[in-house]
């Protein structure tokens, strides 16, 4: 039975993408180009591998036992390629990273801006996404998280600002009208402006002082989910809407114009920051190789001493 790789490697994009116009953006392919290899494959082998709707494409059966045995074949086969970075002068081809919202608006832009610039054979494909994965079964090369989100068997390097904090902020024209809140339970009689997470669940809002935890679950007039969520909370906040708590680096720009102004500073809580994690037992792709490097010897230039 003949088969076409490319045909096989087309079906596993369209499936871990969960559709063909998202695999298309992934794998550079036309979505069209992506069904008709779909269609020629599932026609060599006789069996349906894909389910299709107007709405979402998953894989059958067949399809995901046909996955699991090509995942590792295919890894196999880029690693295999890869070993011909040896012979370039520098590392190229695809970094694919897998990393949350909040992450890739805030402290990821400098970081890739800086390592394009150092290599500017190697691509970054972005993969949004607030939930914890599978970074190898969503085909990507590493992903970014907490550490209270990392599996036990990955290697993890800081990246980013190892100390990072919640921050509450508020317009003054909302202060001015509603009052300051000087203790967290107060803000159960503010309007709060708050973040729902992917799956449903809603964050209380936790603050620390002098080891003293205060949980609160505020109400307000505006409720979003993550993706677009930090930029419609904060023009919300700026507008007067009501108090806001997100990342202190999101609202930093804010604070420093006078566009908002902070609420319970004494009270924001610390967390250690993000960690660039991927799996150890296997062969590091050279773009991924020169990411990881290229994380480790910032951080290294940041922790010296001066």
């Amino acid at each position: 039975m003949a088969v076409d790789i490319n045909d096989l490697a087309a079906f596993v994009s369209v499936a871990r993408a969960g559709g063909f116009r998202d695999a298309a953006r992934v794998s550079g392919v036309s979505a069209s180009g992506l069904s008709a290899a779909v269609r020629r494959l599932e026609s060599n082998l006789e069996v349906r591998l894909l389910n299709r709707t107007t709405r979402s494409v998953a894989p059958t059966e067949a399809g995901l036992r046909l996955i699991e045995r090509l995942a590792p074949v295919l890894a196999d086969m880029d690693a295999a390629l890869d070993v011909l970075n040896g012979f370039r002068g520098r590392p190229a081809g695809t970094l694919k990273l897998n990393v949350p919202a909040g992450v890739a608006r805030t402290l990821l832009p400098p970081i890739i801006t800086s390592f394009l610039h150092a290599y500017p054979d190697i691509r970054v494909e972005l993969i949004i996404e607030d939930s914890f994965v599978d970074v190898l079964a969503a085909g990507c090369d590493a992903g970014i998280r907490y550490d209270e989100r990392l599996a036990q068997d990955m290697i993890a390097v800081p990246i980013g600002p190892r100390v990072q904090r919640l921050a509450t902020a508020a317009a003054p024209s909302y202060l001015s009208a509603r009052g300051r809140p000087e203790h967290p339970r107060e803000l159960l009689d503010h309007a709060c402006l708050r973040i729902q997470f992917a799956s449903g669940a809603l964050p209380v809002w936790e603050f620390e002082r002098d080891g003293e935890v205060i949980r609160v679950d505020p109400t307000g007039p505006l409720l979003v989910r993550p993706g677009a969520a930090m930029d419609f909370v904060v023009d919300a906040a700026v507008a007067g809407l009501g108090i806001a708590r997100l990342y202190e680096q999101t609202l930093r720009p804010y604070l420093d114009k006078g566009m908002l102004e902070p609420v319970l500073e004494t009270w924001w809580q610390g967390f250690s920051g993000p960690f660039l994690y991927y799996a150890g037992h296997r062969h590091l792709p050279a773009p991924l190789r020169a990411f990881v490097d290229f994380i480790k010897a910032s951080h290294a230039a940041d922790t010296s001493p001066s």
